[in-house]
């Protein structure tokens, strides 16, 4: 029999972590154990949760001053039998954490899927080689950049902002995720220019790009859009994913007619996350979950930026997209404070299999977008060839302009 094992970090006041466990396995699934009947209890062994380990935390103060109390943490391991549910996220989620979540005092660290449960979710359509295809590019971090100040503006300055950005050398350019249809630049319109564009730089320098727009609208309008995108040759989807749900993201990586690879945004997410105390831990959702669902691309907050998630945390998520798990690849996207000066340790952190991306670092150079795109560039050349940035700033003006402006974090070999 199947089984999904979900592991929490539990907080118990009564400091028996053991009946806490038990009470939880039993809660999420056949309710009051003891209290049935004889009969009613071997009908029902197989949907009962399981226990499987409980593990005491040590003692932490800032935690018992938060909760107003003392209380003994720990890791406990529960199996759900398969039979209790569908094969689907929302079934899942609320029997490992539906009713728990409100207990305020539990996060939900991880699920262990079965190879039959993993099965029946479709993961990333395209994934890391698919994507590095359709760039043409094998042997580095890709490069990202964001559309920056175009709420207010009109299709030709979307247009030229692309241009500048992918003259720079960048692989990507995404739209920003509060960008949504309206009237100066319409969906679609931003699909067919997009489109040109890529296809004029393409000609003139050779270099291969894609454009990510962002799919937002009524949820059950979203399959129709993501299809008429394809049709009009979208290269990528961005999608609000917490926004909307798993699950419809799942759907939309499913249908046949929607062949276009998926990037997820985390927007909203933190308000699920961002506690030490409960939710969900940010590898699970930003990083398992979102490559089971199907996304191609996860963005987090890198460890540097204003919105710096914990280092150990990121590198969770990069793992958990990264990790031999029975499906393809996602590429792990740090974001958020982004400069080339970061490349040394975006590469030491992240690895090769990652998207550097950056919005004010290429928009905020001194020589524009094609400026802070090639110094990305640079500096991605540069870690590589295990050349320093302040080396490799000698030979690129744009390179020295942004360390100038920003600084640079070397990594010790």
């Amino acid at each position: 029999m199947s089984e999904v094992i979900a592991t929490y970090l539990v907080h118990d006041a009564k400091g028996d972590l053991h009946k806490k466990a038990e009470g939880i396995a039993l809660g999420l699934t056949v309710g009051s154990w003891t209290e049935l009947p004889l009969l009613e209890q071997e009908q029902l062994k197989a949907h009962k949760g399981r226990v499987l380990e409980v593990s005491q935390l040590e003692s932490c103060e800032k935690t018992n001053r938060y909760l107003g109390k003392p209380v003994t943490r720990g890791e406990i391991k529960i199996a759900y039998p398969s039979l209790n549910y569908s094969h689907d996220l929302p079934a899942i989620l609320t029997t490992v954490f539906g009713k728990l979540s409100l207990d305020g005092e539990v996060k939900l660290l991880d699920l262990e899927f079965s190879d039959e449960m993993k099965k029946t979710f479709p993961g990333p359509k395209f994934g890391v080689a698919g994507i590095r295809e359709l760039v043409g590019v094998n042997d580095r971090p890709l490069l990202m950049s964001i559309f920056k100040g175009v709420i207010g503006r009109d299709i030709s300055y979307l247009k030229d902002q692309l241009k500048q950005q992918i003259l720079g050398g960048v692989d990507l350019v995404k739209d920003d995720e509060i960008l949504f249809d309206n009237p100066l630049t319409p969906f679609e319109n931003r699909i067919l220019v997009g489109k040109e564009v890529l296809r004029q730089v393409f000609e003139e320098t050779g270099h291969k790009a894609l454009y990510a727009v962002n799919l937002t609208g009524k949820t059950f309008d979203l399959k129709e859009k993501a299809k008429r995108a394809t049709e009009l040759g979208a290269s990528v989807l961005l999608f609000n994913v917490f926004a909307y749900g798993l699950d419809v993201m799942q759907s939309l990586v499913e249908d046949p007619e929607i062949a276009v690879p998926i990037m997820a945004h985390p927007a909203v997410s933190g308000a699920s996350t961002a506690s030490s105390l409960y939710g969900f831990s940010n590898s699970l959702l930003l990083g398992k979950l979102v490559r089971m669902s199907g996304a191609d691309f996860s963005l987090f907050p890198s460890p540097y930026g204003s919105v710096a998630l914990d280092r150990n945390v990121a590198l969770g998520i990069a793992e958990n997209c990264l990790n031999e798990d029975g499906f393809k690849q996602a590429f792990p996207v740090p974001s958020a404070g982004i400069h080339p000066g970061l490349v040394p340790i975006l590469v030491n952190d992240f690895g090769v299999n990652s998207v550097i991306n950056a919005g004010g670092g290429v928009h905020g150079h001194p020589n524009g977008a094609i400026g802070g795109g090639q110094a990305f560039r640079a500096a991605i050349d540069a870690t590589l060839s295990g050349i320093t940035l302040k080396e490799a700033a000698e030979k690129s003006e744009d390179l020295k302009l942004a360390i100038d402006l920003w600084g640079a974090k070397e990594v010790s070999k």
